[in-house]
Formats: C-alpha cells, sequence, structure tokens
C-alpha cells in the first residue's frame, strides 16, 4: 500500500510540474492567445489553490478513517479533475480541472506520510520517509521530462488523459489490497452519481453528430449566444445532477465532517487561499501582490484570526491543540524557508540559462535537471542519515550546503552555467534542499499525537507550498527593484549587452535572497532537535 501510494505521490509530483512545458498549448486550446499570460495565471493557481486550501482538511479527515479510504478517495478526485482537464476547450473548465486535480494531488501526501508513522517507530522511520521523499522529488524531475515526451508524439491532452489511466490503475491496486468493511452506497445516490458523470461527460464532449444535429442538437446549444459548452440544456442538467448527488451523499458524510471541524476548515481554507491567490496571480513587474491581493489580504487575516478564535473554543478543533508545537513549530519554519530556496532554483536557473547561456527554452531547462536530480538523491541521504544523526544536525546541514550553492550563485554571471563548476554547486544544492526533506517530516511527526499524524504532515506540506508561492514572488520583486536601478543608472538604455547584465543582477538577487532563506532555514533546523530521537 505504501509502495502504491508513493507512486501515486509522484504521479501527482510530476503533474505539478509539467504544466511548465504545456502551458503555453494549453492555453491555445481555450480559445487564449500567447499574449494573454496573465489570463491563463489561474490555470496554475488554480491548481496551487486546490493543493493547498483543502490539505488541512484532508490530512484531518486520514486521521479519523482508515488511510486507504483517504487515498482511494484522492485519487478518485484527481482523476475527475484530469478528465475534465482534458476535456476543457474553455478557461473555466479547465481552471476547475486543476483545482480538482490540485485537491486530489496535494491529499495523498499527508495519508502516504501518515502510513509511513503507522508502520515504523518513532526512531525507525528515517529510512522511510527519505524514500517517500525521493519519490515525490522524482516525480517532480520526471513531470517535465514526460510531458515533453508526451507533446512530441500528441497534443498537451494526452498529459492529462496519461494521468486518468495511471491513476485508474493505481486506485485498482489500493481496491485490490483490501478496504476496510464501511456500509455500501444506497442505490439511488449510486444511480445519480453516474448519471451525472454520464451527462457531465457529454456535455463536455459534444460529439459532432449529436451536437450539429438539427434535433438532437438542441441541449448542446448555448444560452444567449454564448460558446459555452457548460451554459447550454445540458450543461446545466449535468451541474443540476451533480449538485443532486451532492445533496444525497451529504448525510452520510456530515458526521465525519462535524468531527473534522469543516467550520474551522473552511476559516484555514479560506487564509490560505488569500495567500495563494495573492502571490501566485502577482505580476512582479507590477506589484508584488496579485490584482486583488489588496481585498484577499485582510479577508485572509479575518479568516485566519476568526480560526485561532475557534481552534481555541472548538471541542474537536481542526488542528487537534498540542499537533503545533515544539519540534513541530520548527519543522514548519524549516519547511517554509527551504521552499523559498527551492523555487528560487527551479525557476531562476533557467532564465540565468536564456539571459547567459542559450536561446533555447528546452537547453535552459536541461540545466536545472543537474539540480533536479540532485534533490532526491539528497532525500534518500537525509532518511538514511537519520539512523544515526538527530533531525536538526541533518537538516541544519544540508540547507547550510544549500545556502553557500546559492550564495555562490549569487555571483555568477556570463560564462558561469558553462563550467564544470556550475555543475558541482547545483548538485551541492540539490542535495542539501533534498537532506532536509525527511527530518523535518521525521520532527513533525514525533511531536504529534498518533492520532494526528496526517495533520502534522498536511502541516508541513502546506508550509513548503506556501513558502514556494510567497517567496517567489517576494524574490522576484526584490530582483526586479534591482534589475530597474541597473537600468536607471545605465548611460545608454538601448545597449543589449548592458540590459542583459542587468537582468543576471535580478537572477543574482534572487539567489542571493534564497540563499539567506536557506541559512535561516539551517539555524531553525536546531529546533528540529540535535540528537537522534530513539523510541
Amino acid at each position: 500500500m505504501l509502495a502504491t501510494a508513493s507512486v501515486a505521490v509522484a504521479l501527482a509530483a510530476a503533474d505539478t510540474y509539467v504544466v511548465v512545458l504545456a502551458l503555453p498549448d494549453m492555453m491555445t486550446g481555450v480559445g487564449l492567445g500567447i499574449d494573454a499570460l496573465q489570463r491563463a495565471t489561474p490555470i496554475i493557481s488554480g491548481f496551487l489553490l486546490g493543493y493547498v486550501a483543502v490539505l488541512p482538511l484532508i490530512g484531518r479527515l486520514a486521521d479519523l478513517v482508515a488511510r486507504q479510504r483517504i487515498l482511494v478517495a484522492c485519487l478518485a478526485v484527481f482523476i475527475v479533475g484530469s478528465a475534465i482537464t482534458a476535456l476543457a476547450v474553455e478557461l473555466p473548465v479547465l481552471v476547475t480541472g486543476r483545482i480538482l486535480q490540485g485537491v486530489g494531488g496535494g491529499g495523498l501526501v499527508p495519508a502516504t506520510l501518515a502510513l509511513v508513522a503507522d508502520l515504523w517507530p518513532g526512531g525507525r522511520r528515517g529510512t522511510a520517509l527519505g524514500v517517500v521523499g525521493a519519490v515525490q522529488e522524482l516525480g517532480s524531475v520526471l513531470g517535465p521530462v514526460l510531458g515533453a515526451a508526451v507533446l512530441a508524439v500528441s497534443g498537451w491532452r494526452a498529459i492529462f488523459w496519461l494521468n486518468v489511466a495511471v491513476a485508474v490503475v493505481l486506485t485498482g491496486v489500493l481496491l485490490a489490497l483490501g478496504m476496510p468493511r464501511r456500509r455500501r452506497p444506497r442505490g439511488i445516490p449510486l444511480a445519480v452519481g453516474g448519471l451525472a458523470a454520464a451527462v457531465s461527460l457529454l456535455a463536455l464532449v459534444a460529439p459532432a453528430r449529436l451536437a450539429t444535429d438539427v434535433t438532437l442538437g438542441v441541449p448542446f446549444v448555448p444560452f444567449g449566444g454564448s460558446s459555452s459548452r457548460v451554459f447550454t440544456p445540458i450543461g446545466v442538467a449535468a451541474l443540476v445532477l451533480v449538485a443532486l448527488w451532492l445533496a444525497l451523499v451529504a448525510p452520510r458524510s456530515w458526521p465525519l465532517l462535524r468531527r473534522a471541524d469543516l467550520p474551522g476548515a473552511a476559516l484555514l481554507g479560506l487564509a490560505l487561499g488569500s495567500v495563494i491567490l495573492t502571490f501566485a496571480a502577482s505580476d512582479p513587474e507590477r506589484d508584488v501582490v496579485g490584482p486583488a491581493g489588496w481585498a484577499l489580504l485582510p479577508l485572509g487575516a479575518v479568516a485566519l484570526g476568526l480560526y485561532l478564535w475557534r481552534h481555541r473554543t472548538a471541542e474537536q478543533p481542526l488542528v487537534a491543540r498540542g499537533v503545533v508545537r515544539g519540534r513541530a513549530r520548527a519543522a514548519l519554519a524549516v519547511s517554509l524557508l527551504a521552499g523559498a530556496a527551492l523555487v528560487a532554483v527551479v525557476v531562476d536557473v533557467p532564465v540565468l540559462a536564456r539571459l547567459t547561456y542559450t536561446s533555447s527554452q528546452t537547453v535552459a531547462a536541461l540545466v536545472l535537471v543537474r539540480f533536479l536530480v540532485a534533490v532526491p538523491i539528497g532525500a534518500l541521504l537525509g532518511g538514511w542519515s537519520l539512523r544515526r544523526l538527530g533531525d536538526g544536525v541533518v537538516s541544519g546541514g544540508g540547507l547550510a550546503l544549500a545556502s553557500s550553492g546559492l550564495w555562490a550563485m549569487g555571483h555568477w554571471g556570463a560564462g558561469s552555467l558553462a563550467s564544470p563548476t556550475a555543475t558541482v554547486v547545483l548538485v551541492a544544492v540539490g542535495l542539501g534542499v533534498g537532506l532536509a526533506v525527511a527530518p523535518v517530516n521525521n520532527a513533525a511527526l514525533a511531536s504529534a499525537p498518533d492520532t494526528a499524524h496526517a495533520t502534522a504532515s498536511a502541516l508541513v506540506v502546506v508550509a513548503r507550498m506556501v513558502g514556494m508561492v510567497v517567496g517567489l514572488a517576494l524574490l522576484t520583486a526584490l530582483g526586479l527593484h534591482r534589475y530597474y536601478l541597473t537600468v536607471a543608472a545605465l548611460p545608454d538604455q538601448t545597449d543589449t549587452r548592458a540590459l542583459v547584465a542587468a537582468g543576471v543582477v535580478q537572477v543574482q538577487t534572487v539567489f542571493t535572497g534564497a540563499a539567506v532563506a536557506a541559512l535561516l532555514g539551517a539555524l531553525a533546523s536546531v529546533g528540529l532537535g540535535l540528537r537522534r530521537v530513539v523510541s
């Protein structure tokens, strides 16, 4: 079960990065020109929103019911989201599919990490956590590679149909391992659910033979001159059936959701969603926050305040009292800072390659592979090292190594990427970031009660994702500030070489900021504990 769940986590991780290559084709597929990149932002931010905002609730649910059931449910949501994405011909449908992919893919991580806690005692989890972390990071490496391979022989929709096929197989394996007994769904909800799926599929596909028929095509004619496949008689019927199905299954799910503290999950999800949408949709050339950020951030602050009140007063809060304490607090801080350092490398190494090394986007992306391959290796080494060393020693040493490498990258210029030293530095940074993966999860799991392992794991993942989103926005804004100051000081602002040099200054600033984040993460790692804890 753990092996199957780990492969599923790798699949979701690959899906996170695959859009990087497929985004231009996806934009064309939903009627957006390549010059409308800002309008396409929800394709990425929607996935992040689904991934992060619902994660604490899924973690809590995974602590209340069998892990296997949560894994199957998350894979089912991922399958539905992938199918909707593959069928989408309009932006709102595509974003809906991406949100569902994020919900399903993100929920796989805490349930899988909690499985490790179930199977291994506290002092012996390191290697297993390292393997799970390595498989997840390996998915991030394979995502762009598999995406490029699929795009070479087919269209972007084939990527998501491949997701469906693999996820269906993984779901079958989990079911074959034997699901815990539960009441079978009643006939009416099952029938309505099947009908809703069939009608939804028909509405999204809109077969030409039916849609163009004089009589049979009437249900596919959009209302009011719209071109939407959803705003049609059959599309509205599909939405009504989905709503009816949700109404039928809600009474069965409500007792569990009440135990999981649904109001608390809604408040925390609103706070996290506000942060994600604020920074993920920002245009750093103009503002650090997105266009709606000045409204979303106050809303998120109010939601967070209400959640904290709810946490203190609820009988069974979303995050059980005592989960975020001691080493767990340090784990969240380290995960946040490591996420900021990681995303700086992922985004800005290709930028530097385009400025100084190659004009090919593919070659620039391949430069990053040196770093990406090292991260899962570092995760394996970090998990193995926990057999003899404390969490803080392994994580602190790794992030200190990453900080040193990033500081060196902050001084790279023209010709640096062509040097063999660049490979050594990128591998060192990758190993350093990877070394911190297992210790952070190990400390969070060790600090949490046995009844809250999945919740603790979910919070670690949330911290890392928030660190990536917010860190990228802040570091990019800082880099662009340096860029504009450099350009303003140029005697000739039309000099191409000088402008490229100013671009290099921007990237150097981002790497330097990431080095500071990694160093702070190394210092925070002391809170994870310097001695190996045996239990």
